[in-house]
């Protein structure tokens, strides 16, 4: 959810703040600007609408001269998507520049009480505020002033800082939002995320919660919240440009649906070693393991989804009851959580703000916590006591595939280390599933291979107001995100139902060709399932079924078929969702819509 970019340096700094903001696209966005300093003013060019519409404003950037500059994405918050609420936002005496990511909580007290002191208002963001305080405690030293800054703001904040009184710094600063370093050779960056540094730099500093940071041409200094230096290591950003780019595919959800094989062989081949799982450098031992009574399982949107797979697995294989709550919810709930709680927390990018907020608050209620994520450095996997990275590479679309997939067969990884370690299955059980898990790359691609012609489905059922999911148990936990998938970049209704609640209610809104996806990959609860098929179908409805191939009994109830390749039905999720998120794909195409940014979503939600 918004991005910020800024550089400074001996080359023109506009060019390469247009194409770190184009890197950011994925992040969701409604308008975007850019401040350059030059010849002891700032220029500030600000657009609603894409990126595209900034680039033709400043002709690609040539029109705006200066060698450093801050960048931003705006996602609107505080105030509608207009050029005025668009960051970057100036002081009243034009001395200062502020982009700013995050949420401002306090915002109304400290606008009041600049107004009153004679400062004027332009826009109804909550970042106005900090470039105005900034202006009222400058005196002659930008460090203090953002520091006395910072400490008035509650909230959350990555900000980028410029002032024509000090020509040769930005300064930025971080609390509770992501912000990296790119450490280059006489010029430096920041960024919101990687993805805008890797075509310039592969080393990066990850700032923490409280940090200050100077950055000159030649040098970064790092400071702590009482403006002392500190040392902070410089990390190596390992993935391949190409990975962030569409490699000849139309778009990067497409390109990353294809991927998924390849990403979830990164992310289990590491960590089985022969007969063995090994969890990087957790200290999930067999003593702990064995105290804790239960499982939470925490994590927002697809991530919540992935944890309701997981769940199935973790409690078929180990024994031990696990719960899974979205964090929104679960830090509001005065959680029942102690020192015998594995606190399992998912998120793709590292930095969901809610999920950091449920996870600080189990954490001081004597929680462990596991967190699955993909970003190194970002802050959830930096407070978690152990972190395990799906390894998944950077997903550009909005609409997450690779990492949803990735995020489950982790779990199933942590579902079959804990149970051999706490002794609650038997080898030959043990033997068998490693096996299916080691097997889930090639099946994820036999998924793909057996599902060529998905695109013909999705020109029947693209033009529907409203699609319905039904499964059971894990058919159910993957229905869950298959409909997610579809309503999120085809803007199509789609709910997903625990097949036997029907009759409770769902059933009445079932009419004369409603499309129903029954998922039908569990082989105990196929019969039941069946008879679920037979009740939608009394009604009226088309049947798109999803099942394993050869299964011939689903044949005469289905008027369409999907098939996957027979997976034991605890590990089922990462096989099952392909097809569906091909469908989802191509619905969305046909539609017309804009699969990779779709409206009012952002890839990183870093406010509550």
């Amino acid at each position: 959810m918004c991005g910020i970019v800024g550089f400074i340096g001996s080359q023109q700094a506009a060019p390469i703040l247009l194409d770190g903001l184009k890197k950011l696209e994925y992040r969701g966005y409604d308008s975007a600007g850019i401040a350059i300093l030059n010849d002891s003013k700032i220029d500030i060019r600000k657009v609603t609408g894409r990126i595209a519409n900034l680039c033709e404003l400043t002709d690609d950037g040539k029109n705006c001269n200066g060698t450093v500059g801050i960048g931003h994405t705006r996602w609107a918050t505080h105030g509608a998507p207009t050029d005025t609420n668009a960051h970057p936002h100036l002081s009243n005496d034009g001395k200062f520049a502020v982009v700013h990511n995050g949420i401002i909580e306090n915002y109304i007290a400290l606008r009041e009480e600049l107004i009153q002191k004679g400062y004027d208002f332009q826009s109804e963001t909550d970042t106005e505020v900090i470039v105005h305080l900034i202006e009222m405690y400058y005196k002659g030293d930008l460090k203090k002033a953002v520091i006395k800054t910072s400490a008035r703001l509650h909230g959350s904040y990555a900000l980028g800082v410029v002032c024509t009184d000090e020509p040769e710094k930005i300064y930025v600063a971080r609390e509770a939002s992501p912000l990296i370093l790119g450490v280059g050779v006489g010029e430096n960056y920041f960024a919101s995320d990687v993805t805008a540094l890797v075509s310039y730099t592969r080393n990066a500093i990850y700032m923490e919660d409280g940090e200050f940071a100077e950055i000159t041409p030649d040098s970064i200094t790092v400071f702590d919240p009482a403006g002392k230096p500190i040392e902070k290591n410089i990390s190596r950003i390992t993935w391949d440009i190409q990975s962030a780019e569409k490699g000849g595919y139309e778009h990067f959800m497409l390109k990353e649906i294809m991927e998924q094989p390849r990403a979830v062989k990164a992310t289990i081949a590491p960590r089985i070693k022969g007969d063995d799982i090994v969890l990087d450098d957790t200290d999930l031992t067999a003593e702990y393991l064995k105290s804790i009574n239960k499982i939470v399982i925490t994590a927002c949107g697809s991530a919540y989804y992935a944890g309701c797979a997981g769940k199935y697995a973790i409690e078929k294989l180990c024994r031990i009851p696990v719960q899974v709550e979205l964090a929104s919810e679960l830090r509001y709930s005065d959680p029942l959580i102690d020192e015998h709680t594995l606190l399992i927390v998912l998120s793709q990018s590292g930095e969901t703000a809610d999920t950091i907020a449920a996870m600080k608050e189990c954490k001081n209620r004597g929680a462990k916590t596991l967190a699955i994520v993909n970003v190194v450095g970002s802050t959830i996997a930096n407070i978690a006591d152990n972190t395990l990275y799906t390894w998944a590479g950077p997903e550009i679309a909005v609409a997450t595939t690779k990492g949803y997939t990735t995020q489950v067969a982790v779990l199933y990884l942590f579902a079959l280390y804990t149970a051999k370690k706490i002794g609650s299955i038997e080898d030959k059980e043990y033997s068998d599933a490693l096996k299916t898990v080691k097997s889930l790359p090639k099946k994820i691609q036999e998924a793909i291979d057996m599902n060529t012609g998905i695109a013909n489905f999705a020109k029947k059922y693209h033009g529907v107001d409203s699609v319905f999911f039904i499964g059971r148990n894990t058919d159910y936990a993957v229905s869950l995100e298959a409909a997610l998938k579809l309503k999120e970049i085809s803007y199509i209704h789609a709910e997903s139902y625990a097949a036997g609640e029907l009759k409770h209610g769902t059933i009445a809104l079932i009419e004369e060709h409603r499309p129903v996806v029954a998922l039908c990959c569990n082989r105990a609860l196929m019969e039941k399932t069946m008879s679920n098929i037979v009740e939608v179908k009394a009604r009226g409805a088309d049947i798109l079924a999803v099942t394993f191939k050869d299964n011939q009994k689903i044949v005469p109830l289905a008027d369409d078929m999907v098939f996957v390749p027979e997976t034991d039905t605890i590990f089922t999720a990462a096989v099952e969702i392909i097809p569906l998120q091909l469908l989802s794909y191509y619905v969305a195409k046909e539609n017309g819509c804009d699969i990779d940014k779709p409206k009012n979503l952002a890839k990183s939600v870093t406010v509550e």
